[in-house]
């Protein structure tokens, strides 16, 4: 038996270490540990409930403020207001216009190279100007020793792409994505005021006021990103999916526990009554739901008192006696020495199930058609699923964000865009308020008393999928994802990375480590 430990996870956001155990080839054991806190619902305690937005958008800047909007919801839920319809439609498109960006970025940026020979690029034979560049700049990056952001990595196995013309196409559609991802910036601008962390979300909608002309100039940006994702990003996920990727994919390498929670997200009425507010509406272009104990199973509709957070493993406290609590009444109290603890992850349960989230959760809750056919042709629910699954519904997404444009352009033609109602901060309230970040569901539960934030808690998509053990011993959803991973060779894990980077883990802002003597900062070489 070989136990391995990645520390850290690199090509994420935060800080994750994952260990398993090997034996005969295979993972028959793992831990996920989160090794960083940053106590926002301590800092959000006593706090002006208006603040709440601005405080938790800087939880990730990657996001790009999806905790605006679920902390919006949950702010409009305590308030008792109805966001009106050009508040809505600017939520949405915030919120769809970073989605589309956010996933082509993870599949280029953050997930392509671990099926990629990079250095296959060098012997690209083809006539194609822009390729010959690209084969250019790597051939003499490699010459002088220096092919970050391409490497380092693990090295290439099987499953890896060597094809010259294969890989270097690739690696342009990674420039592109880029190139594409600072004009998604600038398209976001007139509704988020500024990126990544946005000052026009707040309680009763969104308070920019875009004019026709510069909506008109957004959506000229947004069919460019449209026609990216529809002829470049969904072609090369089906490609590598079903190509090298395909053993995988049929396989079903990464599945887990098949359990699987997703919320409703982008609205597409206005609220209609009070069960309606936080949600923000009750037709939705994705549907919420919960799968338990097999991919193929119906969803349910989810009960959310039925939601917990475990800490058996965690380094906090919760009461004596209590194992685990629901957010609504959920404590934040640190213990860093805590005795059988091995991550700043709780552990959030539905119906003390551990629960996958995200894009796959999505794609089975809600049927997508093209994940269905891929199903019955025999793939089967897993890492590469994850990623044909950001895909398709990126272009959903992409869509949509068109016709909402459309309507909120005839809206500034008719006048002022009017997004947003104002009522003075209760004395007293609970609300919460749900949302599908890209990485899966998100949800802030709010209590005010004396017009302050009395408690603040915040289940985020990475600690449903990154969480530890519950006090019932059962293994958080990256845990046992890797359960049964093939790693032929234990050094040369890259099938650890492929698992969990398909989940794209976003636990927190990076962290340097320094030595508490000499303050010199480590720098560590890491696959």
């Amino acid at each position: 038996m070989a136990r391995i430990k990645i520390d850290p996870i690199t090509r994420i956001e935060g800080h994750l270490s994952i260990e398993v155990e090997v034996e005969n080839g295979v993972v028959t054991d793992a831990w996920s540990a989160g090794n960083m806190v940053r106590g926002w619902e301590v800092i959000l305690k006593d706090k002006d409930p208006r603040d709440a937005p601005y405080i938790t958008s800087r939880i990730c800047g990657v996001c790009e403020g999806v905790h605006s909007i679920a902390s919006a919801h949950a702010l409009d839920d305590a308030f008792g207001i109805d966001v009106p319809e050009a508040g809505r439609l600017m939520r949405n498109l915030f919120c769809s216009g970073m989605y589309m960006s956010d996933h082509y970025i993870h599949f280029y940026v953050l997930s392509a190279l671990d099926y990629l020979d990079i250095m296959a690029v060098a012997s690209y034979a083809g006539n194609d100007p822009g390729l010959l560049a690209i084969k250019d700049k790597i051939t003499y990056l490699a010459t002088h020793n220096d092919t970050s952001p391409f490497t380092p990595r693990y090295e290439p196995d099987e499953y890896c792409l060597n094809d010259p013309e294969d890989v270097t196409t690739l690696v342009s559609h990674y420039i592109k994505a880029i190139e594409l991802k600072a004009k998604s910036m600038n398209m976001l601008s007139a509704i988020s005021g500024i990126q990544p962390h946005p000052n026009t979300i707040n309680v009763g909608g969104c308070m920019a006021s875009p004019t026709r002309e510069q909506l008109i100039e957004a959506r000229a940006l947004w069919e460019e990103q449209v026609d990216f994702v529809n002829n470049t990003y969904i072609p090369d996920v089906t490609y590598v999916g079903t190509g090298p990727l395909l053993p995988l994919a049929t396989a079903g390498i990464g599945g887990g526990h098949q359990n699987y929670l997703c919320y409703r997200m982008f609205p597409d009425d206005d609220v209609s009554s009070s069960s309606d507010r936080p949600f923000g509406g009750s037709d939705h272009i994705f549907r919420g739901g919960a799968i338990i104990g097999g991919a193929l199973n119906p969803a349910e509709n989810v009960d959310y008192s039925r939601i917990t957070e475990a800490i058996a493993h965690s380094w906090y406290n919760y009461p004596a006696g209590t194992d685990s609590l629901h957010p609504s009444e959920g404590v934040t109290e640190l213990n860093p020495k805590k005795e059988g603890a091995y991550s700043f992850v709780k552990a959030p349960r539905y119906k003390g199930n551990p629960m996958e989230v995200g894009p796959l959760a999505r794609g089975l809750v809600n049927q997508y058609p093209e994940l269905m056919n891929l199903v019955a042709a025999g793939a089967q629910p897993g890492a590469v699923a994850r990623h044909f699954c950001r895909a398709i519904e990126s272009k959903t997404i992409g869509e949509a964000g068109l016709r909402w444009l459309d309507r909120l352009i005839d809206i500034a033609t008719a006048g002022p865009v009017i997004g947003m109602k104002d009522i003075p901060t209760p004395k007293s309230g609970q609300g919460f308020g749900t949302w599908d970040a890209p990485r899966g569901a998100l949800g802030h539960w709010v209590n005010i008393e004396g017009g302050r934030l009395e408690n603040y808690q915040i289940v985020v998509p990475s600690t449903w999928n990154a969480s530890p053990r519950d006090e019932n011993g059962k293994r958080g959803p990256y845990e046992e994802s890797l359960i049964g991973a093939p790693v032929p060779d234990t050094d040369n894990p890259i099938n650890l990375v492929r698992i969990i980077r398909s989940f794209d883990p976003c636990l927190a802002c990076a962290i340097h480590l320094i030595d508490p003597e000499t303050n010199v900062v480590k720098v560590h070489k890491v696959n």
